[in-house]
C-alpha cells in the first residue's frame, strides 16, 4: 500500500478492521481529509465496504478470532516491519478492538495501536464491570441486577426487583455476537414474569455462559437516547467530543439499538462529565458511549461504553469534527497535545442531520417531537447525510447495491416497527 501523506508531508498508513458500516466511515474520513485507499482486513464481506475504491479489503476466514487473528496480524507485520512511517491499526467493531487490546504488546513493535491496556478495556466491555467502575466515578447508570446461568440453573435469586417493563441485555457483547435462537434480540423489553423467564431461559439453553444485566425501564421513545463519541489522546487528555441526538432506532429484533437517525446536539454538562470519566480512568483512542435521558430525575443514565466507533459514527465526521483527523494528529503530526478540547456541535449553522435509511422511512417512523421538526428542517435545507452514499466513491454497482440494502429498510420498519418500536423501549 501506498503510505497517506498529511498536509506537514508527514507519511502513515492506516489499517482498519473489518468490513461493516463503521469501516467504510472511518475510510471515508479518511478519504476526505488526505485521499489515498485505505487497507483493512476482515473474516467475512458486508455490504458496506463493497465495490469501494476507497478501500482495500482483504479477507482471512476466521480472522474475528484467535487464534486466526494473531497469525494472520503476525503475517501482515512482517510485510510492515522496514517501514519508516507510522501505520495505525483500528478495529472497526468489539471484537477486534478487545483482540488489538489483548496483542497489544506484541502488535505494537510494528502498528500504532490507540487502545487501553487489555485488564482495562475487560472492565469497560463487560457491562456488569462497567457499572462498577461507573459507580467508582460517579457516571450515572439505570438501577440494575445481575443474572447469572447458576441464578438460573438453580432458580435461585431469579426475581424482578423493578416494576414491568425492565430491559435485559448481555454483559458479554463479544460472547453474545455467537448466540443464535429465534427471538434474538440486541436487548430485549420485558413485560412479565412470565416472559422474562421465558427469555433468560432461551439465552442459557443456547449456550450463552456470561451474566445477563437486568435493569429499571427508562420511560421514553427512542428520542430520549443521546450517543457520544470522543477521542482521548495517548497522553489521556480528552481532545474531541461529539453529542448527537438519536431519533430513530432500528427495529430489527438482531439490530435493536442501532441508529438510524442523528442530529447534533451541544450539552457542556454532558461533555464535562464524560471528560473527566475518560481521564480519571486515564482512558486513551476512540469512546462511544449510549445514554438515555430519564425524565424522572432530569439526568442522562449511560448504558455502556463502546471502545470503538460505533455504526452510526460518520455522524461526527458529517457534522466537521473528522474522525480520522485526531487520531493522526496524535501519532503522526504530534500536534493534537496543544490543541484545546472539541467540545462539538455549538455552532448550530452547521448542524447536518444523519441518515441510516431512506427519508420516507424517517419521516413515517421519527416520533413527532421538537427533535424530529429539527431533522425536518435540516432536510428541506438539504442539510443531511449518511455514511455509505459517498460522491467521490461512484460507481454502479455500488449505487445498485446501497440503493437495494436502503430500499430494505421500508419492509423491515413496516414488519417490525409495531412489535418491537410500538412500545416505550430503553
Amino acid at each position: 500500500m501506498i503510505p497517506i501523506e498529511t498536509e506537514s508531508g508527514k507519511k502513515f498508513t492506516p489499517i482498519l478492521l473489518g468490513s461493516d458500516m463503521n469501516v467504510y466511515g472511518m475510510a471515508r474520513a479518511f478519504h476526505e481529509l488526505y485521499g489515498g485507499t485505505v487497507k483493512a482486513y476482515a473474516d467475512i464481506q458486508l455490504a458496506p465496504t463493497r465495490y469501494t475504491k476507497i478501500l482495500d479489503l482483504t479477507l482471512h476466514q476466521g480472522f474475528s478470532e484467535d487464534p486466526v487473528f494473531i497469525e494472520k496480524m503476525r503475517e501482515i507485520a512482517k510485510s510492515y516491519q522496514n517501514h519508516d512511517e507510522p501505520v495505525i491499526l483500528i478495529g472497526c467493531g468489539d471484537g477486534y478492538a478487545e483482540l488489538i487490546s489483548k496483542h497489544k504488546e506484541e502488535l505494537s513493535k510494528t502498528f500504532v495501536c490507540p487502545y487501553v491496556d487489555y485488564d482495562l478495556l475487560k472492565s469497560l466491555n463487560n457491562k456488569e464491570s462497567f457499572y462498577h467502575v461507573a459507580d467508582e466515578h460517579g457516571l450515572p447508570h439505570p438501577l440494575t441486577k445481575i443474572i447469572t446461568k447458576d441464578m438460573y440453573e438453580n432458580n435461585k435469586d431469579m426475581d424482578v426487583p423493578f416494576d414491568f417493563p425492565v430491559a435485559l441485555k448481555p454483559a458479554n457483547s463479544v460472547e453474545w455476537l455467537d448466540i443464535h435462537f429465534e427471538g434474538r434480540k440486541k436487548a430485549f423489553t420485558i413485560h412479565s414474569k412470565d416472559e422474562y423467564m421465558s427469555i433468560v431461559g432461551k439465552i442459557y439453553d443456547n449456550g450463552y455462559k456470561s451474566d445477563l444485566i437486568l435493569q429499571d425501564f427508562i420511560p421514553g421513545d427512542d428520542s430520549n437516547m443521546r450517543v457520544l463519541n470522543a477521542y482521548v489522546d495517548q497522553d489521556h487528555h480528552v481532545k474531541m467530543m461529539c453529542l448527537g441526538h438519536p431519533i430513530l432506532e432500528d427495529p430489527t429484533p438482531q439490530s435493536i439499538g442501532n441508529y438510524v437517525a442523528i442530529i447534533p446536539e451541544f450539552n457542556q454538562d454532558v461533555y464535562d462529565r464524560v471528560q473527566k470519566f475518560l481521564e480519571d480512568i486515564e482512558f486513551t483512542g476512540y469512546a462511544n458511549f449510549d445514554m438515555k435521558y430519564d425524565s424522572r430525575d432530569k439526568t442522562f443514565k449511560f448504558f455502556e461504553i463502546n471502545l470503538r466507533q460505533g455504526r452510526s459514527s460518520f455522524f461526527v465526521t458529517l457534522n466537521g469534527y473528522n474522525l480520522a483527523k485526531y487520531v493522526v494528529e496524535d501519532y503522526v503530526d504530534g500536534s493534537l497535545e496543544n490543541e484545546p478540547t472539541v467540545y462539538a456541535n455549538k455552532n448550530k449553522a452547521q448542524h447536518k442531520l444523519w441518515l441510516g435509511v431512506p427519508v420516507k422511512v424517517f419521516k413515517k417512523y421519527a416520533a413527532k417531537n421538537d427533535a424530529t421538526d429539527y431533522a425536518n428542517e435540516l432536510i428541506k435545507q438539504d442539510r443531511v447525510g449518511t455514511t455509505v452514499f459517498y460522491d467521490k466513491d461512484r460507481s454502479f454497482r455500488r449505487w445498485l447495491l446501497l440503493t437495494y440494502m436502503f430500499h430494505n429498510y421500508v419492509k423491515r420498519f413496516d414488519k417490525y416497527f409495531q412489535e418491537n418500536k410500538g412500545r416505550d423501549f430503553k
